[in-house]
């Protein structure tokens, strides 16, 4: 399929899973904003690198996703929204009784209340467009939970009941919300924990990936950015017109037990 014409607005996009689903929008022929909170030279020569690989529009944009106003200014900013992807996000594992309320409120601000944020401003634009899509990038934490991870997993299983709300609300016009939960995904950040993990367990690469990182995955195997940016370009297609208000797992399993 083609998103020529369109406009994709990706959070949290300058590395990781964010910026694999935007290779894959522009690779769809979409026009992208680029995002993170950072402001470097680098971040812009990813933009102009998808730019150049795909002949499309792209663009870098620097806001703060902690705070409303920056995730307003971002899709006022990019000027056109066709496309919303809320992929923004960070972690921080505590017990309940000992994580740290800074800690709380930003992952909350980021991985929720951004996702609310960003819709807010874009929906007007997909309005008047006459078209849209808001897909917001959840996890398997959205849909089951795991212990010392309260903030993640109450945050995402907000972004669930954010997209299915948002869903309800455009039901009845060519806009569409649904959110990808995805399981473990092979990043950079990711691939560098790696190292570290098979000398604290004395395992070769293979091992400690299938027996430690991935023992809840029952696949074995981390999903990858390009599979989370196909399963967001098909959101995008004509075939998934009918698809609001649900969830995608791109979780080897996970969900399944």
């Amino acid at each position: 399929m083609t998103l020529k014409g369109k406009c994709a607005v990706i959070t949290g996009s300058n590395s990781g899973i964010g910026l694999g689903v935007a290779r894959e929008m522009a690779r769809a022929g979409a026009d992208v904003v680029l995002n993170s909170f950072t402001d470097r030279e680098e971040d812009h020569a990813l933009a102009a690198e998808i730019a150049k690989e795909f002949d499309v529009d792209a663009r870098y944009i620097q806001a703060d996703m902690s705070g409303a106003e920056a995730c307003r200014a971002l899709i006022t900013q990019a000027g056109r929204c066709d496309i919303l992807i809320n992929n923004a996000g960070i972690q921080h594992v505590a017990p309940v009784d000992e994580f740290p309320v800074d800690k709380w409120n930003a992952i909350l601000a980021i991985n929720l209340s951004s996702a609310f944020h960003t819709a807010a401003a874009a929906l007007p634009m997909m309005r008047e467009a006459g078209w849209g899509r808001v897909i917001n990038i959840a996890s398997a934490h959205g849909l089951t939970a795991s212990p010392y991870k309260s903030a993640y997993v109450a945050a995402k299983h907000g972004v669930v009941g954010l997209t299915k709300t948002i869903a309800l609300e455009t039901a009845e016009e060519p806009i569409t919300a649904n959110a990808i939960c995805p399981g473990y995904v092979l990043t950079p950040l990711v691939e560098a924990q790696i190292p570290d993990t098979m000398e604290k367990y004395n395992m070769g690469r293979e091992e400690v990936i299938k027996k430690v990182m991935l023992e809840r995955q029952p696949s074995r195997e981390f999903a990858t950015v390009e599979q989370l940016g196909g399963t967001a370009v098909f959101l995008c297609s004509d075939a998934a017109a009918q698809m609001t208000g649900t969830t995608l797992s791109v979780d080897g399993g996970w969900t399944a037990l």
